[in-house]
Parts: structure tokens; sequence; C-alpha cells
């Protein structure tokens, strides 16, 4: 017999997750590290969590904006230096900045103490594999700005200044 459907009460599943301090696979790329919190798979790409770590004077990323994603920035240690558009923000441990898809922005560390971060991605757009695409095409000496721009593109991430899109310090 056919279980008819119930329009009117809530079925309750229990699919939550917590995610320890240490727990989360956890890549590093140049100095930088970066930790997959909740990952697309988990949350059935509605959302991305990544701890980011950056070493002083580290950029994480130049001047670029997203399509189809938001991206929320937790600073949860230092001070993190924050361009979004032609201006420059200096967000403290306990800053939340928000940013949403066509808004052209950037993080770096410009102190010389470590600054630690939550990234919030939504939706997720799979996320990691930029991550791993990074690690690997960061790797590479001399890095290929080619190689690094299909990348970027493929996972919804579009330099505003293609000549100035690595994120190393001149």
């Amino acid at each position: 017999m056919k279980k008819e459907p119930n329009y009117f009460e809530d079925e309750l599943v229990n699919n939550a997750s917590i995610i320890y301090p240490e727990e989360g696979e956890s890549l590093h790329i140049n100095g930088m590290s970066v930790t997959f919190k909740v990952t697309s798979e988990l949350s059935n790409n509605q959302l991305g969590v990544y701890e980011i770590t950056l070493p002083p004077k580290a950029i994480g990323a130049k001047l670029h904006y997203h399509r189809f994603m938001d991206e929320t920035f937790i600073v949860t240690k230092g001070t993190l230096t924050i361009e979004i558009g032609d201006t420059k923000q200096k967000a403290e441990s306990g800053t939340v900045a928000y940013v949403p898809r066509f808004s052209p922005h950037g993080f770096r560390n410009d102190t010389e103490e470590t600054v630690q971060l939550l990234l919030l991605f939504n939706p997720a757009e799979k996320r990691e594999g930029f991550f791993k695409g990074l690690h690997e095409t960061l790797s590479e000496v001399p890095i290929d700005p080619k190689k690094y721009l299909k990348l970027y593109n493929k996972y919804d991430s579009f330099p505003v200044d293609t000549s100035n899109m690595i994120p190393v310090r001149e």
C-alpha cells in the first residue's frame, strides 16, 4: 500500500554536522592555509565555509568578483585588509564583511601578525575544487597566468585586471 504524503506535518531528519576546530581537510598554499569546514557536498552546494590563515604580508586574492555567489568574510584574529572597489578597509577581529555578487573585492594581510578568518560562499559553487586547483597552480614555478585565469573563471571568479591577478606582492 502506498503511503500518502502528509502536507500538514514536517518530516524531521537529523542531518546536522558539527565540525570541531581541528577538523576539516587542509591545504597549504604559499604559506597560507585553507581548511574546509562546511563543504559543497555536505551542504548540497548551498553553503561553503572555509577557515583561512594568512601569514604576515600574504595576499589572499587580488581584486575580483563573482557572478553567481556571495562571499562573507568573518575576521577571527588579526587585522585583514579588504578591498571593495577602489577603497581599502581595515577589518579587525570580529568584523563581518558581506560582499554580494558583482562586487569587486580582494583581501590581504598587510600586517606583521597572522590573520585568521572564515570565508563563507553562498551558494558554495563547489569551491573546494577552486582551492585544490589554486594549490596546484600557485605551487608551480613560474605561475602560468593562463592556467590561473582558467581556474578562476571555472569557479565563478573574474579578475578585475588580468594583468594584475596573481596573489603575490611585487
